[in-house]
């Protein structure tokens, strides 16, 4: 079939097996550019491991450190008439290029948050690796079933308290407008830090413990974002932000956990605004990040996933550096786009952006070029007017 992209609100329903494989590619590239990570993770599991920062970090330890690589992800494979999820086709692609490079790299498909993938997990662990050192836990997913009381919750994008009005745009129409956001109620609070706090990264790594599957020293990270003011209400102090608080709860726990296990650790790391899945459902942030890449771009200080992750492994957790936190212990790799003359550009460029300058205030069509990346489309060297296979099997 013919596939081009359809895209729906905040989510594009189509994805392109050749143009995920040339994203990734263009990853793996720019990791075999850098310098190689010295005293890196040689055996990585990654959970949620087929789009954005979990995936970047799959291709940084593997082509960065030559890890062994177990991912863990949720993608659905094509159907009749429909091509699978982009994160089905950036695995396929990852795997197989990570074999191709003598590289152990093996995946499994299905609910993370569920004890039967969990035990499928220990049990590969196992008979292949024996141990791991470092778990990384970038679960990014609208609902979970909780194991324990078969309850489903699913998360919110809402402020706390108060409504909440502000800018927002359509990337898609390219139309800025106010938007109003109601607050969440008290049980919408509870189901988004069910299904987005560190409930779930403390089960893992308390089943990985209690399997001796954790090797001496062991690392854990999870991803975070914290953002300037203007993105608080709906980010920071809203729903999303208390499930991360929670996270950070999970971390301080885990982190306990490892430390007695040869001086391991855990901590979040709060990474930076980019055009992701999640991302582009929260109302007022696109704006946000379509400002931010006009600004950074222009100082040359723009980084992608591929980057970040590159570098909060090569400054931060190897290459002999040990992490640099904040106040509240956290590693800030978002510290480029925090940077005071960034952010003071921001809130100059905010109050005057209109639909009628949108194209000359931000680089909307950054983020439209990005966005569509993550789902395989404006790739370079991908002939997107011929016919493909989209039935492709998990490697």
């Amino acid at each position: 079939m013919i596939i081009k992209p359809k895209v729906r609100g905040f989510v594009c329903v189509t994805a392109h097996p050749e143009g995920c494989a040339a994203h990734i590619q263009e990853w793996i590239d720019y990791v075999k550019a850098q310098a190689p990570i010295s005293q890196g993770p040689k055996k990585v599991l990654v959970i949620g491991a087929s789009t954005g920062y979990g995936l970047a970090s799959r291709i940084a330890a593997a082509f960065g450190s030559n890890a062994a690589t177990l991912g863990v992800f949720f993608e659905r494979p094509s159907d009749e008439g429909r091509p699978a999820t982009a994160g089905w086709y950036n695995t396929i692609a990852f795997t197989a290029a990570a074999r191709a490079a003598g590289l152990y790299a093996k995946n499994l498909n299905g609910d993370a948050f569920s004890d039967e993938i969990k035990q499928k997990v220990i049990e590969l662990i196992k008979a292949d690796l024996g141990q791991v050192d470092l778990v990384v836990y970038s679960l990014a997913s609208p609902r979970r079933t909780h194991p324990k009381t078969g309850a489903t919750h699913k998360s919110v994008l809402k402020p706390v308290e108060a409504p909440y009005t502000n800018k927002t745009v359509d990337t898609d129409k390219g139309v800025v407008s106010q938007v109003t956001i109601e607050p969440a109620s008290e049980q919408e609070v509870q189901d988004t830090i069910a299904v987005m706090g560190g409930e779930d990264w403390e089960l893992w790594m308390n089943a990985l413990s209690d399997a001796k599957l954790l090797a001496p020293g062991a690392q854990s990270v999870a991803y975070s974002y914290i953002g300037p003011e203007v993105t608080w209400a709906i980010y920071k102090n809203g729903t999303i932000g208390l499930a991360k608080n929670d996270l950070e709860r999970a971390a301080r726990n885990i982190d306990s956990l490892l430390k007695l296990n040869g001086g391991g650790r855990a901590f979040i790391s709060v990474n930076k605004a980019l055009v992701t899945q999640a991302s582009s459902a929260i109302p007022v942030v696109p704006l946000y990040i379509s400002i931010l890449y006009k600004l950074m771009k222009a100082a040359g200080t723009h980084e992608g996933c591929i980057e970040q992750m590159y570098r909060l492994f090569a400054t931060h957790m190897y290459n002999g550096h040990t992490p640099k936190f904040d106040e509240g212990g956290r590693v800030r790799i978002d510290d480029l786009e925090m940077r005071p003359e960034i952010q003071s550009a921001v809130q100059a460029i905010w109050p005057r952006v209109t639909t009628e300058n949108l194209a000359t205030e931000t680089d909307i069509a950054g983020y439209r070029t990005e966005f569509l990346k993550l789902f395989g489309f404006g790739l370079p060297g991908v002939d997107y007017d011929a016919r493909t296979e989209p039935h492709r099997p998990m490697l």
